[in-house]
This record gives C-alpha cells, sequence and structure tokens, in this order.
C-alpha cells in the first residue's frame, strides 16, 4: 500500500541526512515501513526501512536531538 503523507513530515534518515517524508510504502506485516524521503542535502529521493527514520528534533514538542543520530546524519551529509 503506498499512502501519500499531507503534510509530508520532517525526518531524519541515518547515514543520509534530514529531509521530508512524502509517502509511506507498506508491503504487509513482514516488512518494513519504507519512508519515501527528499532529502535537503542533496535532493536525492530514497526509501528509507522503518528503523532507520526517525522524526527530527521539535524543541516545542519536547523532542531533542539524539546527539549520536546527529552525528551520523553529518557524515552521511558530507559523503
Amino acid at each position: 500500500m503506498f499512502t501519500q503523507l499531507n503534510p509530508p513530515l520532517p525526518v531524519l534518515v541515518t547515514d543520509k541526512g534530514t529531509g521530508m517524508a512524502f509517502a509511506v510504502i507498506d508491503y504487509g506485516a513482514e516488512h518494513n515501513l519504507l519512508w519515501v524521503t527528499a532529502l535537503d542535502q542533496s535532493g536525492e529521493i530514497w526509501c528509507a526501512p522503518n528503523p532507520k527514520v526517525r522524526m527530527q528534533a521539535n524543541w516545542s514538542m519536547g523532542r531533542l536531538p539524539d546527539s549520536a543520530l546527529v552525528c551520523s546524519a553529518e557524515r552521511g551529509a558530507t559523503q
């Protein structure tokens, strides 16, 4: 099942960087969700499996950045 997200969600894809998830692909119970994400830095579009996707930090919602994930994303953005 392909579901378009409206509005898109700001996410962090580990080892790739930040971006906007604009769709989710669900192949069923035996598979991870795939987040279709346009990356901010490069403009590339990736289908990232659920364990690799995190919501971006949002101070007003109490979602602080995880320093391990931020470092990982920065490394991915510079490659």
